[in-house]
């Protein structure tokens, strides 16, 4: 019995200093991707609100853009550049809009909410600050876009165009 209530005590504190360290350091447990099959597999018969994403329709939500005021709308800007050693360094640049990693998948707040990065049309992933290392970009013209989402994932748009910004690079 003493052995079990140790193990527990230790499985407990092991997990607390680990949340602990992730969150120092700024990691992210970012879930899964709906738009990706793949993680999907072997889930045909599950229910996916049952999946503690409530009673909304979750695939919708993330399709459904949110109109936001043109007077006070972000503005997103992206750089792409070489990377001496491998891929490319993204930057994005924004103005009235704030970077929220820790109320992604939350509730919407005005001005705040995270990035949606794209290769050719392909989710590369989410976004939570200006900067992002690209690799593994097919050979050729290459489209990067960035769109801005709110923290519950909805894209942002302006009188019906999405708040976003593409450039292409040329990947050898």
């Amino acid at each position: 019995m003493r052995a079990l209530v140790l193990f527990l005590i230790g499985l407990t504190f092991g997990a607390a200093g680990g949340f602990v360290v992730a969150a120092a350091n700024g990691i992210v447990f970012e879930g899964h991707d709906h738009s990706d099959p793949a993680h999907h597999a072997g889930m045909a018969g599950m229910d996916h609100a049952a999946m503690g994403h409530g009673d909304m329709d979750h695939e919708m939500m993330h399709d459904q853009p949110l109109e936001v005021d043109a007077a006070h709308a972000p503005v997103v800007e992206i750089t792409v550049h070489q990377d001496p050693m491998d891929g490319f360094n993204l930057h994005v640049i924004t103005q009235n809009f704030t970077f929220s990693p820790r109320s992604a998948s939350l509730a919407h707040t005005a001005g705040e909410g995270h990035a949606h990065v794209y290769a050719n049309g392909v989710k590369l992933g989410r976004l939570y600050g200006s900067w992002m290392h690209l690799t593994g970009l097919p050979k050729g013209e290459v489209e990067i876009e960035v769109t801005l989402n709110t923290n519950d994932h909805r894209p942002l748009s302006v009188d019906g165009t999405p708040v976003a910004a593409k450039t292409t690079v040329t990947v050898e």
